[in-house]
């Protein structure tokens, strides 16, 4: 893992437009997003996903760490759009860090959903079942 932070921050550096914890959180999300394709089982080129099926790992792994912050800590790292995580993927692709089909192109990532309508005005509260409504007072 040392090896590959030191790769990504090189590949990073040397791009400009992404930070290094995008690459990072990227690869971070790759089985999470296998598993959300209903890959997890499957080996070797049967864990392909699609760029569809990443961007869906990519946002559900945001929301369950940075909750309606994702598209703040996205854009910090310079991730403006669906397009930046598919320009970073292709970067990881042409350093042969990640693997592509033939049909995987770029545009796979351009039909890819709004940051701030997910992140913020789709965001619920959800607290745990010992402060809910009910330990405050509210029927349950």
């Amino acid at each position: 893992m040392r090896d590959l932070r030191r790769l990504i921050r090189k590949l990073a550096i040397r791009d400009g437009r992404y930070g290094p914890d995008a690459f990072e959180f990227l690869f971070e999300s790759l089985e999470p997003a296998v598993q959300l394709a209903g890959h997890g089982d499957s080996q070797g080129t049967d864990r392909h996903i699609t760029g569809q099926q990443l961007l869906l790992g990519l946002r559900e792994e945001a929301r369950r760490l940075f909750g309606p912050l994702g598209a703040h800590v996205w854009r910090t790292w310079g991730v403006n759009d669906t397009m930046d995580w598919g320009n970073i993927v292709f970067l990881l692709v042409g350093e042969g860090l990640l693997n592509r089909r033939d049909s995987d192109t770029i545009d796979d990532f351009r039909e890819g959903f709004d940051f701030d309508e997910f992140f913020v005005n789709s965001y619920q509260i959800r607290l745990p079942a010992e402060i809910g409504p009910a330990s405050l007072g509210g029927t349950a």
